[in-house]
């Protein structure tokens, strides 16, 4: 087996071995090298010592020194570089209590999560694969170093990456690994939020997004994300559906591309459905209005999952609007354009699409053809510059200032009357006849 590392990867390895120290190139990169993929970073571990390591390279930063870790910076990129070590216990379920250096290679390998990332390489030594990484690798299977409760119970998070990684690889889980991520699932509350987002994100935006199925019946959801289990729960007794609101879910996910915003606004979309459902007396179910609650719920998950306020805006602003219908002609699209957004109408095209998609075959064709008119009309507003919001009008506060007209509220309205003209005909977007138009509302007023 060889691997091509990078001539930074090999510079390091070289100048701690004429040090008389051990180095290889180890965990992800080593796995992603394996499958042909492009590795994302290289992470070095080696028998120096932190204080060695900063010895022998001019140009360090501590990144993580109480954890044995120095960042090598060469040609103007840095690479963690990493001393053997043996963990601690492991009191709360995150962290070791404390870390002791060793300067044996499979003891460093052996405290590590799955046996796919327990692998570690050079050029001198080739590839050091004490646990079946390579043949797991072949199998398609995500298999814990060692005994499984042990790895989980040292830190929770690596129940959630199991089901990550099978969605990133297309792997599935060894059966005592899943069966100990089953049984462990409920220690993933003494996790922080933001590795649960990280890890979650990580998950929807993979090649395989109906993972989140596994972590579903692992007891998973039920831990870091229990408003999915109600989906779960709830059936929908429509022609328009053949699902219930969760497995929904799932196949619309499968159904748009990996994006972050359009991953996590198909997440959430329907996640109001639990809460609205309302049933006719001939058995018929109904949801109106659920969006709204789908809104709420997914600000308040977002929130708790420590999301930046950017993606709490646009997503927050999608699953509102993700049901939101209109004729496919010009002046009810250039309206839906400046109630969702110019930026982020390309995306509400594509959610309804998915959401489509994922639903029965009932007059899907139809439903198609209207989001085919819709996007039509969108591109061809585009195309011929029309007016869809306040900042695109041809005149501003500024110029109705200066036409005499005082600042204010008044001010604000009269802004808006102009755009409501402009949006019904996109020929009235100029500047004197606005001004004169602005002036008799103003003397109206």
């Amino acid at each position: 087996m060889t691997i091509r590392l990078p001539r930074q990867v090999q510079w390091i390895i070289q100048k701690l071995k004429e040090q008389g120290f051990e180095a290889y190139a180890v965990g992800g990169c080593v796995r992603d090298s394996i499958l042909g993929r492009e590795p994302e970073d290289w992470d070095i571990t080696t028998s120096a010592k932190p204080e060695e390591i900063k010895e022998i390279f001019r140009r360090t930063v501590d990144t993580g020194i109480a954890h044995g870790t120095v960042t090598v910076l060469a040609e103007k990129e840095g690479f963690e570089v990493t001393t053997y070590r043996i963990d601690g216990e492991y009191e709360d379920g995150r962290h070791p209590k404390e870390v002791w250096f060793t300067g044996m290679l499979a003891e460093d390998l052996k405290r590590r999560d799955f046996t796919i990332n327990a692998m570690a390489y050079n050029d001198e030594d080739g590839l050091c694969d004490l646990f079946g990484g390579q043949e797991d690798l072949k199998q398609g299977v995500i298999r814990c170093v060692g005994e499984a409760r042990e790895r989980f119970t040292e830190d929770a998070l690596r129940i959630l990456r199991a089901v990550r990684f099978g969605a990133q690889l297309g792997f599935s889980m060894e059966e005592k690994t899943k069966e100990a991520a089953g049984a462990l699932a409920g220690t993933l509350k003494k996790i922080s939020a933001e590795r649960i987002q990280n890890e979650l994100v990580k998950l929807l935006v993979s090649p395989h997004p109906e993972e989140l199925l596994t972590a579903w019946e692992l007891g998973i959801t039920k831990v870091i994300l229990p408003e999915f289990d109600r989906m779960m729960e709830t059936t929908q007794e429509t022609p328009h559906h053949m699902y219930n609101v969760g497995v929904h879910t799932v196949e619309a996910l499968k159904h748009i591309r990996a994006d972050r915003i359009l991953r996590l606004t198909m997440l959430f979309h329907d996640m109001g459905k639990p809460e609205y459902k309302t049933m006719d007396p001939d058995g018929t179910a109904h949801f109106k209005k659920h969006a709204i609650g789908s809104e709420r719920i997914t600000k308040e998950i977002l929130r708790r999952l420590k999301f930046d306020n950017e993606t709490i805006r646009s997503v927050t602003r999608l699953v509102y609007y993700h049901d939101y219908r209109m004729p496919p002609d010009k002046r009810s699209v250039r309206r839906a354009v400046n109630r969702i957004g110019k930026e982020l109408f390309p995306y509400y095209l594509e959610i309804r699409m998915a959401d489509t998609l994922a639903q029965s075959a009932y007059r899907r064709e139809e439903k198609i053809a209207d989001i085919r008119g819709v996007e039509q009309c969108f591109y061809k507003i585009l195309r011929d510059g029309e007016c869809v919001s306040l900042k695109e009008m041809a005149v501003t506060g500024k110029d109705l200032i200066g036409a005499g007209i005082k600042p204010g509220p008044q001010m604000g309205e009269i802004l808006n009357t102009l755009l409501e003209e402009v949006l019904e005909d996109p020929k009235k977007n100029q500047k004197a006849y606005l001004l004169e138009r602005a002036l008799n509302v103003y003397e109206e007023k």
